[in-house]
């Protein structure tokens, strides 16, 4: 075996961490399909001399490429920060969902889109600091050269990220099969025109976002009853709501005109959705590559 194919092997057992890693980063899949790219050219163009720690080399290599893609990011134009929602991870029923199985096992441990969407909001060196150490427990003397700061400041960048995200996803009291059964609750309801029984499973301060693509505001709703409102209006143009995990937690797909329209996923807390994050952007959707249930 020749060293390029020795690194190739190396690199395709660290590919998966390495895309949870970036996907984390840049709450985005094809963005953290190209930094995984950029991080592999970067290990054949460096080569394994002096790399002790391949594992440790790769994840601060994918950390620094991604920070360079969040920092030359185009505005988004008119969409607000808080409403533009991440690239979901989608699981369903018959094999239904973006990218293989065990793809979708690892990112989904990511982060629940809820936090994803949450870090859209924060600068690229606070995300950067917040995720590495956060999410992955690297020590901060590891992350501190990577946004060029001093270990100090390097806390400061990830208690920023941390108290701006910090809400987003209230912990909960149920399992995952409690919470879909609200979930499935909320979905009947929705489908039934049942404003009662969405107030019975929606918390009175429950927030929705919605990103709906470029070029569009976004939608942001809040209270119970405002959101009962617009979820009956949105059954009543779909053809049904089906219940699928998004990002590891409950979520569903709405379905009109044969093709998936939306994807939503819900925060659950005290036995009630506390906040809802929809992708309803045609496009990205498309993307995503998702059929009708």
């Amino acid at each position: 075996m020749n060293e390029r194919e020795f690194l190739a092997e190396r690199f395709e057992e660290h590919r998966p961490r390495l895309r949870a890693v970036a996907y984390r980063m840049l709450g985005s899949l094809s963005e953290a399909d190209d930094a995984v790219r950029e991080t592999w050219l970067k290990l054949g163009r460096t080569g394994r001399d002096g790399v002790d720690d391949l594992g440790g080399w790769l994840t601060t290599v994918v950390g620094r490429v991604c920070l360079s893609m969040l920092r030359s990011r185009p505005r988004r134009g008119e969409q607000p920060p808080d409403v533009h929602v991440p690239d979901p991870v989608v699981d369903g029923p018959d094999g239904m969902g973006t990218g293989y199985p065990e793809e979708r096992a690892r990112l989904a441990e990511s982060a629940s889109l809820a936090l994803l969407a949450a870090l859209e909001t924060v600068s690229p060196a606070e995300r950067l600091a917040f995720v590495l150490h956060d999410l992955l427990s690297l020590p901060f003397e590891d992350i501190a050269p990577l946004v060029g700061r001093g270990v100090p400041a390097t806390r400061q960048l990830a208690s920023r990220a941390r108290r701006r995200v910090r809400g987003a996803e209230p912990p909960t009291d149920a399992d995952l099969p409690t919470r879909c059964r609200v979930v499935d609750a909320f979905l009947t309801a929705a489908a039934g025109g049942d404003i009662a029984g969405l107030l019975t499973v929606l918390a009175p301060h429950v927030v929705l976002r919605s990103d709906d693509g470029p070029g569009r505001p976004g939608t942001v709703l809040r209270g119970a009853r405002v959101v009962a409102g617009g979820a009956v209006a949105y059954a009543r143009m779909t053809s049904g709501n089906h219940p699928l995990l998004v990002n590891g937690g409950p979520g569903a797909i709405g379905v009109a005109g044969g093709r998936v329209t939306s994807v939503a996923s819900f925060t659950v807390a005290g036995g009630r959705i506390v906040a809802m994050t929809v992708l309803a952007d045609p496009e990205r959707i498309e993307a995503l590559g998702l059929r009708p249930v």
